[in-house]
């Protein structure tokens, strides 16, 4: 099978509540469904999705349903799919499209942001009856074993509740072409052209004549003629026409998988001991990198993915671009474009949004550079770790990327009419208006125009500062297109790294190290300490299971709590509405954008171009104390677009997070495919952490609405804020900000012994003598503001811990050598120095405090 890369928006659906018309529908078989009829904006008419359920008392098909879809046929043909859940990653994909009359179908399931593997589980789908004609086409059917779902042990289940007032989540999807080979059920897709999610209300879908419905499936007996149906829908797309026989879902197809990347050789690399090795070229792994060649050390900087900005070999850009030296990542009005062209970008094993590109997040991301609220280090970090302790490194941090508030370097703000909006209702309400980078810590009723790391109009950050002063250091070096599967270590002794060419021409086998320092992000850092020996039994049993005797032997594994303590702000979306507000069309700047807008930013670095995309506009924060003495941070982004299916020119989308001071965390786990999955999301649905959000936004609401000219377009006016946020979505799809971090925590309680931390204080892992983190993964809980600026600082500061700590045997350069003495101590409660005896000598618990070396 050919695989297409989708891209990010391809899996993406967005947190929306549809315009939906849910009524009564009844096929022409008798067939009761509870339908949704919509415009999918794809080709000419509605769409239509119904469902029927069972009776909640019928145990044993609670897992079915039968399904109806309805779907226009654009010029260029089509394929038309459904989730069953609100997000596209780790989740039960159909995928149907039509082909020479008859209505193909297929189970997919994708872990990450790749083009959907078949499914390789037990659903099957019976055709109940089908129809082409030239403008629609439409399938009815029985969908066994589709709420609960097994893809190579990533699990996952929606089964529909058995309350009153439940909704059940669908989500759909479009394309405006057709597969590449329609004939086949394993046929190869492409990016769709329109997505969004709907709620079904699962009383109002179940009935107690399903069981006299499923009968009426087979495979072989299709319909010939189109349903017309009846009951109180609203009127059908004009249907007609032959149906003719179908295909289903369980058909066998052999698939074809990619070729592997060829490696390549460099023995300048393999062949000698490097001081450090560092995993990860993000907002951790490069200034982590680049301080500790500082000292002299020999450091190696792996990266898995691409080059990205023009200044190391980057070369993805828009026709406009070319004969420049600057790619997608360098223009700041591109930034944006990650969500609708991943391909090549977006990390392949992660069911989230992640960049595998030189650069991380801060080369795809939308800039944002906040200096640190000092509440965040003092509430959420350990001592050695509070503000007072990481001043140092917050200045030395910005010193290097200053922020900027006005990225256009003619020092004008492009567009700016949204501020003007927002900010003068804030100001209004008794809001202040300060800039964030100035004052760090007035985040409680206050607003601030947006704060970048862009720097000369470009998007500077990491790539542009510290990278540069590594790279002019001969005991520096950096590969890219590699990935680095595991660390190699003999009991608490790491050695190296195992290495696998990611990309064409990346680097195979392994490569000695005197100590590694993991930077691969919130997902990427635990899915190599899983595939290590490090981390809860269950991940190393399910790694053991995929990878046999190339995992570390048993006795050799660390249990630690890596993937545990996962979060991420909580997001929730307010749309409104002003005249005086136009948004701009940065997607189409890419492939269609405005000369005038072209010719300011290349000849000035000026103009909407040098903004970020999609026109940010205003922040602003509020702190909420609960009833349980707890301070809760709302960080609010203002920017100029539509979403929630507002379809209009003025509006602006308002997102609320839910940052420091959340206590709701998630589980970040490892499935058999040896894909990272979110396998409980952070997300609240109840307590304070709930009040919060809610409280916050009745506040930011009675703001808004001392401009009566600001109309609130989304929640509905014609719903409760409470009615509200009891059907908010609890998905990574709808809630997730992207800021994923905790999954490898740092603190003094040593999970050796039944703590929650997995580095100590010097950001070692546990149990190791000589392996650190160094990347969001360590954030023992969420920041007030975007993490960037965060992370560098904590990187700051960590490669001062890590050069305290010193190499094996003292100074760089010298023989790996890790020895405890005689009778010394090797473990116990807060331990974190070496656990590994020299040869003949066992390391003995005498009490949870105290284990010593003795001889064996």
């Amino acid at each position: 099978m050919k695989f297409i890369q989708l891209t990010a928006a391809a899996l993406t659906l967005a947190a929306a509540s549809v315009a939906q018309v849910f009524s009564s529908y009844t096929d022409e078989d008798g067939v009761v469904l509870w339908q949704n009829t919509f415009d999918p904006k794809v080709g000419a008419g509605n769409a239509q999705v119904g469902i029927a359920l069972p009776p909640a008392d019928a145990a044993d098909l609670k897992n079915e349903y039968i399904g109806r879809i309805v779907a226009p046929i654009p010029e260029g043909g089509t394929w038309f799919g459904i989730t069953h859940t609100a997000g596209m990653t780790g989740s039960l994909l159909l995928i149907t499209w039509p082909n020479e009359g008859k209505v193909m179908t297929s189970f997919r399931h994708a872990s990450g942001y790749v083009e959907p593997a078949l499914y390789t589980g037990d659903a099957t789908l019976t055709v109940i009856n089908s129809f082409v004609n030239e403008s629609h086409y439409g399938l009815t059917y029985r969908c066994e074993n589709c709420w609960s779902w097994d893809q190579d042990g990533e699990t996952g289940s929606s089964v529909p509740a058995t309350t009153s007032g439940a909704s059940q989540l669908l989500g759909w999807a479009q394309a405006t072409i057709s597969p590449t080979n329609p004939e086949a059920t394993d046929a190869a897709i492409v990016q769709h052209a329109q997505a969004n999610i709907m709620a079904a209300a699962v009383a109002s879908a179940r009935n107690t004549d399903y069981s006299s419905w499923i009968s009426l499936g087979s495979p072989e007996t299709p319909t010939t003629s189109a349903p017309v149906g009846s009951g109180t829908a609203a009127p059908a797309p004009p249907f007609g026409g032959n149906s003719t026989a179908n295909a289903t879902a369980t058909a066998s197809a052999t698939t074809t998988a990619p070729a592997a990347p060829s490696c390549t050789s460099d023995l300048t690399i393999t062949n000698r001991t490097w001081d450090y090795i560092v995993v990860g070229s993000g907002a951790g792994g490069i200034p982590v990198a680049d301080r500790l060649s500082e000292s002299g050390a020999s450091v190696l900087l792996i990266e898995k993915g691409p080059p990205s900005t023009a200044r190391w070999g980057g070369s993805l850009k828009p026709e406009w671009l070319e004969g420049q030296e600057l790619t997608r990542f360098d223009v700041p009005g591109l930034d944006n474009q990650i969500w609708v062209d991943s391909a090549g970008i977006a990390c392949t094993d992660v069911s989230v949004m992640a960049g595998c590109v030189l650069g991380g997040g801060t080369a795809v991301n939308a800039g944002l550079w906040w200096k640190p609220n000092p509440s965040d280090f003092d509430f959420n970090f350990p001592d050695g770790w509070k503000s007072r302790d990481m001043q140092g490194a917050i200045d030395r941090t910005f010193q290097r990327i200053p922020f900027t508030d006005v990225p256009s370097q003619d020092g004008k703000i492009y567009q700016g009419e949204g501020y003007d909006v927002v900010a003068g209702a804030l100001a209004a309400s008794g809001w202040k208006n300060v800039t964030a980078g100035n004052a760090p810590a007035q985040k409680n009723l206050t607003f601030s125009r947006p704060n970048h790391m862009f720097s000369k109009g470009e998007r500077g950050g990491p790539l542009a500062t510290y990278l540069v002063t590594a790279s002019q250091r001969q005991n520096f070096k950096m590969i890219t297109g590699t990935s680095v599967t595991r660390v190699i270590r003999q009991g608490s002794r790491i050695t190296g790294v195992e290495v696998d060419a990611f990309l064409e021409g990346g680097l195979c086998g392994q490569i000695k190290a005197r100590a590694v320092v993991l930077s691969a992000g919130a997902f990427g850092t635990p899915k190599v300490l899983f595939r290590s020996g490090i981390g809860p039994q269950a991940q190393l049993e399910t790694v053991l299971s995929a990878e046999g005797d190339k995992m570390i032997l048993e006795e050799d594994w660390i249990k630690l709590p890596v993937g545990e303590n996962l979060d991420d702000h909580t997001s929730t979306d307010l749309v409104i509405t002003h005249p005086n507000i136009t948004t701009y069309d940065f997607y189409g700047a890419y492939s269609d954008p405005i000369q005038a807008d072209v010719d300011s930013y290349l000849n000035d670095r000026s103009g909407i171009l040098a903004q970020s995309a999609p026109n940010l506009i205003a922040m602003f924060w509020e702190e909420i104390t609960g009833t349980d003495g707890i301070t809760r941070q709302l960080h609010y982004s203002a920017r100029v677009e539509s979403s929630h299916d507002i379809d209009s020119p003025n509006a602006v989308s308002i997102t609320q997070y839910l940052g420091r001071g959340s206590t709701k965390r998630g589980v970040a786990t490892i499935t058999k495919a040896l894909n990272m999955v979110v396998s409980e999301v952070p997300y609240p649905s109840e307590g304070e952490n709930l009040a919060a959000i809610k409280t916050s936004i009745q506040h930011v609401l009675a703001a808004l609405a001392k401009n009566p000219s600001i109309k609130v377009a989304y929640p509905s006016p014609n719903t409760t804020l409470d009615d509200w946020l009891s059907t908010y979505p609890l998905t990574t799809s709808s809630r997730s900000a992207n800021h994923w971090m905790g999954t490898a925590k740092m603190g003094s309680d040593s999970g050796l012994t039944g703590g929650s931390s997995v580095v100590g204080l010097d950001t070692k892992v546990y149990g190791t003598d000589n392996l650190f983190v160094v990347d969001a993964s360590l954030f023992p809980g969420m920041v007030t503001t975007n993490p960037s600026a965060l992370i560098v600082a904590v990187a700051e500061q960590a490669s001062k811990k890590i050069l305290s700590v010193g190499l094996p045997n003292g100074t760089p350069g010298g023989d790996t050598v890790f020895e405890i003495g005689t009778y010394q101590q090797c473990g116990g409660k807060d331990w974190s120095g070496a656990v590994s005896c020299k040869e003949g000598w066992k390391c003995q618990a005498w009490n949870e405090y105290y284990f010593q070396c003795i001889p064996q």
